[in-house]
C-alpha cells in the first residue's frame, strides 16, 4: 500500500489560518492514518505486505513558508516508524518505511506562484540549479524506483526506514568554488 496523497500551502506560519491548517493536516496526516488504519488488518489477513508512505525532504528539514507542510510531513515521517514497531511487535510481516522526495519535476509546482503576486509558477529545474546538489531536478520515475525497491521482495529487512530521493539536498551543501 502506497499513502500518497498530500498538499501544500505556501505561506508564513503566522499569516496561516486555523481552517488551512487543519486542510492540510486533514489531507497529509489523517489521510496517511486511515490508508494504514484499513491497510493493515487487511494485510494481516493476506499474511503481510508492504506499507509506503510519502513523506518529503520538508518532513526531515525546515522551510520557509512551509511551516503547516514541514510539521504534517515531519508527523508522517514518526507516524510511520511507530507504525513498524507495531507491526514489528506482532510479527505480522507488515513493513513500513517512508520516501522523502526533493525537487521532482511535477505539474504540482505550476500551482504555486513564483512569488507573491507574480502569476509566474515556479520552474522546479530554477530552483533545482540553485539548491540541488546535482543541479536539477528529479523525475517521477526516480521517486517511482524507490517506491518500487520498498515494495519488493528486495527491501525485505526494512522497516521503520526513510528512503532519500533528494539530489543530496539533506546531504549537504554544493561548494562555491571549484575544487
Amino acid at each position: 500500500m502506497v499513502a500518497n496523497a498530500g498538499i501544500g500551502i505556501l505561506c508564513r506560519a503566522v499569516d496561516m489560518s486555523l481552517a488551512d491548517w487543519r486542510r492540510q493536516t486533514a489531507v497529509n496526516l489523517d489521510g496517511v492514518f486511515l490508508s494504514v488504519k484499513y491497510a493493515v488488518p487487511a494485510m494481516r489477513r493476506a499474511g503481510g505486505g508492504s506499507i509506503i508512505i510519502m513523506s518529503s525532504v520538508a518532513g526531515l528539514r525546515g522551510s520557509a513558508g512551509l511551516a503547516r507542510y514541514c510539521a504534517t510531513k515531519g508527523g508522517v515521517r514518526l507516524f510511520a516508524k511507530a507504525v513498524a514497531m507495531e507491526c514489528a511487535a506482532a510479527d505480522d510481516g507488515i513493513r513500513v518505511n517512508t520516501v522523502h522526495p526533493g525537487v521532482i519535476d511535477m505539474p504540482i509546482w505550476t500551482k504555486i506562484p513564483a512569488s507573491s503576486g507574480s502569476n509566474e509558477p515556479i520552474d522546479p529545474n530554477e530552483i533545482a540549479k540553485a539548491g540541488v546538489p546535482l543541479r536539477r531536478a528529479g523525475q517521477a520515475q526516480d521517486i517511482a524506483n524507490g517506491v518500487l525497491f520498498l515494495a519488493s521482495d528486495a527491501s525485505s529487512y526494512m522497516t521503520g526506514a526513510e528512503i532519500v530521493i533528494d539530489g543530496g539536498m539533506t546531504g549537504g551543501a554544493r561548494p562555491r568554488w571549484r575544487l
